[in-house]
């Protein structure tokens, strides 16, 4: 044995990610990034194929995924993303804009540099993705630019709650930008990594709140009216 793998083998041994631990976090990112259109049933063995494992572990992660209301599960062992009411995104929208600013505050004086200048670089992507037109890559970025901020906080209740929400609007939102496109999104992204530079708490918690309430107006108008109608 060499002295590399003696030192491997004496170091205790990262806890491997569990089939439903692995299966719970890959549904979660399909559904944040909208990948689930709502209202579109799925089937769990379906689900089970594409992520290459049994049904059990699919079963356990979808069970949890309901109780946290981002799936409804159905008798005929189907699942689905809640369909989008006009009241339901309202409030959805409401919630957001008042815990997200809040847990931004929270995590403003936690942040390093490395941070900001990973939050600046994936905001980078996503202007990228939005000059192409790319949907699922602004989503995906868009994740990952909020919860780079979020995560730093260390909150054990407000992070959830904002999950919670996420993982409620997330599809809709997809199917919004993916009808609508993505010229209408507004970026105050810049607005956020400038104030969490300038340790400037007022405007962090307002960049926020615009970004969340970005494009609501439009929504109702274009598609949840229209729903109604």
């Amino acid at each position: 044995m060499t002295a590399a793998a003696a030192r491997l083998a004496s170091e205790p041994q990262v806890e491997r990610e569990t089939a439903q631990e692995r299966v719970y976090r890959e549904l979660r990112e399909a559904i944040v990034t909208g990948r689930f259109v709502p209202g579109r049933p799925v089937t769990l063995r379906g689900v089970a194929v594409e992520l290459g494992v049994s049904p059990t572990p699919v079963r356990e992660a979808i069970r949890q995924l309901v109780a946290e209301r981002a799936l409804v599960m159905f008798d005929n062992r189907r699942v689905a993303v809640p369909a989008m009411s006009a009241s339901r995104f309202a409030e959805l929208c409401l919630a957001r804009a008042l815990l997200e600013p809040e847990l931004a505050t929270l995590a403003q004086p936690r942040m390093s540099r490395t941070d900001v200048d990973a939050m600046a670089a994936t905001d980078a992507e996503i202007d990228r993705a939005l000059a192409r037109g790319d949907t699922e890559g602004y989503m995906r970025q868009n994740y990952a630019f909020h919860f780079r901020l979020y995560r730093a906080a260390g909150s054990a209740v407000l992070l959830p709650l904002v999950e919670s929400l996420w993982l409620q609007v997330g599809p809709f939102l997809r199917m919004v930008v993916g009808r609508l496109g993505t010229g209408y999104v507004v970026d105050r992204h810049q607005a956020a990594v400038r104030a969490i530079r300038a340790h400037d708490e007022a405007a962090l918690r307002e960049a926020i709140r615009a970004d969340v309430l970005n494009g609501q107006e439009i929504i109702g108008r274009d598609i949840l009216t229209r729903q109604r109608t």
